[in-house]
């Protein structure tokens, strides 16, 4: 029987009722795990007889940190956190940063001491940010120095946070700031107060269903909500994609453009190369298209993750590159995060000789549950379902549908969704089974293909008609630079299908290229899949991990 250590109870007390929590799957040998489990513990401190003490971990330009040298900078922050800010276990703690070593350090740390990480993009306002802060009352943020100003914006709005601590990206411990004012609440910076530190602290005993982390949704749908997981979420997520699927080395180099605030970027770009004995490499600079391909070369990485549109922009560098400096010792590259086109596939593969490796997962799942290897692939399929998972194809009352026939995906595992104080949980959980609002087919060699989002799917004069299959054909045009496609309410047809799209340079936004566009998806896909209205833009609305917001191009 489990013994939870944190006794603030406010997360635990918002979780859904028993009859709305998601049924969870251990049957697996790697998934049985201890009632008393912590992740950080599990992942950071027992790296030592794993053999890692001494290997790379996190990498900047400037400084590289050993696993040794990680668990003694975590032990300096948790020690603020406890000893100098007197938090207790259960109090949530808000984490500020773009990606870094600094961000890590602080997410290890928190969720070492048994506090529940409050992670968040670095670019969001002080409207957004206030909303967090209202739905998860964090006592604590700690806040990179250059991010302070939207952060006092949003306390002014919503001053249920007391305390924020400021840090410095990829400063060691015991050098302190020159400018006094990024000292906030007369406390000092994190570098000062872990420079009066001796790195000695223990793990907080904590239960394994006690809670690691508040994810908030990247808001495709506008409304975000408070993803709760625990610290067997994160270890059971650790045993499944990453064991079965990744199949990461120690020797494995880590880069990658999805955010730390972000489950997939968590998992992918710090949890799953621990787990590997692996390390993360952090630049110091913006990813651009074209500083990514040259950042594959400079840092030796070997897996990299981002979403499509990333790949697709990075191609031709990759390309040139590989023409002046030979192949890289890119190994893996992951695509996650929106659906990926077979165009984008293809020309990605053509442009570095990689075939992607493609993922469907979910902020409520923690991370990918359908998947398959690079040697597995189907062209057109995201993959199979991750061991440890199952999935289904169902119709609208939870029956499972034949193969070939689309309906809406249903999951379970050992991670489900578990929403802070939302009534929405219970839209998304169903007789236990997970609805990520995805829709599917399944064939007969079980591999899962991408259709929709559920409320994506366009239904034009009783025809089903995909979004993203009508997105991958505009992207086969050598004008198309990016494109996202809506269902558009029409007296005649109930809905039509449009098209927004970016031109590539030297292209011309007219009316003769409409027509060339909406001929050219005829050709390669069914006829009455076209899109009816072709609107031309500068750039699409994105998400900070690189979404498309749909919801926004329906906004008139």
């Amino acid at each position: 029987m489990s013994v939870s250590a944190q006794v603030d109870r406010f997360v635990h007390e918002r979780l859904p009722a028993p009859a709305q929590l998601p049924q969870l799957l251990f049957d697996a040998p790697e998934l049985q795990f201890p009632a008393q489990l912590n992740a950080v513990e599990e992942l950071l401190d027992k790296a030592a007889r794993k053999g890692f003490a001494d290997r790379p971990l996190l990498r900047s330009d400037a400084l590289t940190l050993s696993y040794a040298q990680v668990l003694d900078r975590v032990n300096r922050i948790a020690q603020v956190l406890v000893q100098d800010l007197g938090l207790v276990p259960g109090n949530r703690v808000l984490l500020r940063g773009g990606n870094s070593i600094g961000l890590a350090l602080a997410w290890l740390a928190v969720v070492k001491a048994g506090l529940v990480a409050v992670p968040t993009m670095p670019l969001l306002r002080a409207k957004e940010l206030g909303d967090i802060i209202e739905k998860s009352q964090p006592v604590v943020a700690l806040c990179d120095a250059r991010l302070l100003q939207e952060l006092e914006l949003a306390r002014a709005l919503y001053p249920a946070l007391k305390t924020v601590v400021a840090f410095n990206l990829g400063t060691p411990p015991g050098a302190a700031y020159a400018e006094s004012k990024k000292v906030v609440d007369g406390v000092g910076t994190l570098e000062s107060l872990t420079a009066l530190k001796d790195g000695q602290f223990s793990p907080c005993p904590t239960a394994a269903t006690d809670i690691s982390m508040l994810a908030f949704t990247s808001g495709t749908t506008g409304k975000p909500k408070a993803t709760v997981h625990t610290h067997r979420d994160v270890m059971a997520a650790c045993e499944s994609w990453p064991r079965h699927v990744l199949r990461a080395a120690p020797d494995d180099i880590v880069m990658g453009s999805p955010p730390l605030a972000f489950t997939f970027g968590l998992g992918g770009m710090l949890v799953f190369p621990m787990w590997a004995g692996a390390s993360v490499y952090f630049p110091s600079i913006p990813y651009t298209p074209q500083a990514m391909a040259g950042l594959i070369f400079d840092s030796g990485a070997t897996i990299c993750y981002t979403a499509p549109t990333f790949y697709r922009q990075m191609a031709p560098f990759i390309k040139q590159l590989i023409a002046e400096r030979g192949a890289p010792a890119l190994r893996i590259c992951v695509s996650a995060g929106e659906a990926l086109p077979d165009a984008t596939r293809q020309l990605w593969k053509d442009a570095s000789g990689i075939e992607m490796l493609d993922g469907l997962g979910a902020t409520e799942m923690f991370h990918i549950f359908v998947s398959s290897a690079p040697d597995a692939v189907r062209r057109g399929a995201i993959g199979k379902v991750v061991p440890g998972y199952q999935a289904k194809v169902v119709d609208d009352n939870g029956a499972e549908l034949p193969r070939g026939t689309v309906g809406k995906l249903a999951v379970i595992g050992p991670t489900g969704c578990k929403y802070m104080d939302d009534t929405r949980q219970e839209a998304y959980v169903k007789d236990g089974w997970n609805f990520s609002g995805d829709a599917f087919l399944q064939d007969e060699d079980d591999y899962f293909f991408y259709q929709a989002r559920t409320d994506d799917m366009i239904i034009t004069s009783g025809y089903n008609v995909g979004a993203p299959e009508v997105e991958d054909a505009l992207l086969k045009h050598p004008a198309v630079a990016e494109c996202g496609v809506i269902g558009k309410l029409d007296d005649a047809r109930g809905m039509i299908v449009k098209a927004f799209c970016v031109l590539r340079p030297g292209f011309d936004a007219d009316e003769v290229m409409v027509k060339a566009l909406q001929d050219h998806v005829k050709a390669v896909i069914a006829p009455y899949k076209y899109p009816r209205e072709i609107e031309f833009l500068a750039n699409l609305p994105r998400t900070e991990t690189g979404k498309l917001q749909r919801f926004r191009l329906k906004q008139p």
